[in-house]
C-alpha cells in the first residue's frame, strides 16, 4: 500500500516526517508555506526513525489493489522524500486514485472538502487518516474497512503516540482487550496459541475482540505483530511512560522490572489501551506468554 503524508503546517511536517520511515512506501507531501527548517527537523526525525524501525507492516487490504495505477504515476512521485505543493485539493485529486492511504495533519473539515468530488465507494477509496497537528487523535475517516482505514489509523497511533479513533459499527461495539507480555523471539504460533486459550478460560470469542496491546518496548517485536495480522485483531502499543505514570491497580513484577525496566505489561496494556476499562481477568501465563484481558465499559 503507498501512503502518502499530507499537511498545511509546520507542526505538521515535524508530526509526519517520521512516519516516512515507518509506513509502506510513504512519502511527504508539504504545503508551500511550511518553513524551511521544519523541513529539516523533520529530515533528522526521519532518518533516526529509519534506523529504528522494523521492516513489518500488517496490511489487510489487497496490496495489489493500486499498484498499476501507482505505477503508471511514478515518475509524478518519484523524487525527493518531500514534495511541496500549494493547493491541498488538487493534491488529493492526484494521489486519490494513485494511493492506498492518505494520512493527513490537518483540520478535519479542510481533509473532508478535498476528499469529498473524489469519493466512489468503500471498494474503491483509499483509506484516509486524519491526525490534528497536536499528535493528540488519529481519526480513521474513509475507508475504514474495506480500504484498511481503521488498522492505518491504529498504526500512525502507534507511531505518534496518538490516540486511535475508529468509528465504525463493527469496532465501536467491540469490548475486549487483550494484553500481552513476552520475551523477545517468542514465535507468533505460540502468543496465538496463548490468546487464545486465555480467550476459551474466560469464555469470551473472539469476536469481542477490539485491540490487543502490549508495551512499546515490543512494538518491533516480530511475533507480536504476525500474532496480530493472523488473529485478524489491531494491535496498540501503550509508552512506557504512561505505564509508569499510571494510578491504575495492577500487579507489579521484579522480572519485568529488571528486564524492560517497567512495573509490568500485560496488565496495564490493557487497561490503558481503552476508556472505562476494567479486568476480566488478570494475568495469566500460557506457554510463558503472559495474558490479562479487560473490557471497556459504555
Amino acid at each position: 500500500m503507498k501512503t502518502a503524508l499530507i499537511t498545511l503546517s509546520d507542526e505538521g511536517a515535524r508530526l509526519l516526517a517520521p512516519l516516512t520511515g515507518r509506513l509502506p512506501e510513504a512519502r511527504l507531501f508539504i504545503h508551500e508555506s511550511v518553513r524551511d527548517e521544519s523541513i529539516r527537523c523533520g529530515t533528522v526525525l526521519h532518518e533516526t526513525a529509519r534506523q529504528d524501525s522494523a521492516p513489518h507492516e500488517a496490511n489487510r487490504s489487497d496490496p495489489d489493489r493500486r499498484d498499476s495505477t501507482w505505477s503508471d504515476s511514478e515518475s509524478e512521485l518519484e523524487a525527493p522524500t518531500v514534495e511541496r505543493f500549494s493547493k491541498i485539493a488538487d493534491l488529493t485529486a492526484a494521489l486519490f486514485p494513485v494511493c492506498g492511504g492518505l494520512v493527513y495533519a490537518a483540520p478535519c473539515g479542510i481533509v473532508v472538502r478535498a476528499i469529498a468530488p473524489l469519493i466512489k465507494s468503500k471498494w474503491e477509496d483509499p483509506a484516509v487518516v486524519v491526525l490534528d497537528a497536536g499528535g493528540r487523535w488519529a481519526v480513521s475517516l474513509l475507508s475504514g474497512h474495506e480500504g484498511g482505514a481503521n488498522d492505518l489509523a491504529i498504526r500512525v497511533a502507534n507511531l505518534t503516540g496518538a490516540e486511535p479513533v475508529v468509528t465504525t459499527t463493527t469496532e465501536a461495539l467491540k469490548s475486549v482487550i487483550i494484553g500481552i507480555g513476552c520475551r523477545h523471539g517468542t514465535p507468533a504460533g505460540r502468543i496465538v496459541e496463548a490468546v487464545r486459550e486465555a480467550l476459551a478460560d474466560a469464555g469470551i470469542a473472539m469476536e469481542e475482540v477490539r485491540l490487543l496491546a502490549s508495551a512499546e518496548i515490543k512494538a518491533d517485536e516480530a511475533g507480536l505483530l504476525a500474532a496480530a495480522e493472523t488473529l485478524g485483531v489491531p494491535i496498540r502499543f501503550i509508552a512506557a511512560e504512561e505505564i509508569r505514570a499510571s494510578l491504575r491497580e495492577f500487579s507489579h513484577s521484579d522480572f519485568v522490572a529488571k528486564k524492560v525496566n517497567l512495573p509490568a505489561v500485560a496488565e496495564p496494556a490493557a487497561l490503558l489501551a481503552g476508556r472505562r476499562t476494567r479486568f476480566i481477568c488478570r494475568k495469566k501465563t500460557f506457554n510463558g506468554i503472559t495474558i490479562a484481558l479487560a473490557r471497556e465499559g459504555f
